[in-house]
């Protein structure tokens, strides 16, 4: 399963000494993802293969207190893709797991 969508770059801080960045699965795709068959893995992660314009990269998507599943969005990506908190972000998804 492929999919592509348009979000808004948000952070985390999960911790005083480091805040994460990422953005939203919109609901509707959130919930395709959902329905693929798949061994549960931890924190109901997913393995997709994720796509920034041209940075490319192996992650989890993980599902967030609101039901979407978010994609992480490393540094590498983010300064590669000039991408800042708040700002707009297009993703390609690959689903590897299903």
């Amino acid at each position: 399963m492929i999919i592509e969508f348009d979000g808004e770059v948000f952070r985390w801080d999960a911790r005083a000494d480091a805040a994460w960045f990422f953005v939203a699965i919109p609901p509707e795709l959130s919930a395709e993802i959902r329905e693929i068959p798949r061994p549960y893995r931890g924190f109901g992660s997913v393995r997709v293969r994720a796509r920034v314009g041209t940075s490319q990269w192996a992650t989890s998507i993980f599902p967030s207190d609101g039901g979407a599943y978010v994609v992480p969005l490393k540094r590498a990506v983010r300064d590669a893709e000039s991408l800042v908190e708040g700002g707009p972000v297009t993703v390609r998804l690959e689903i590897l797991d299903g």
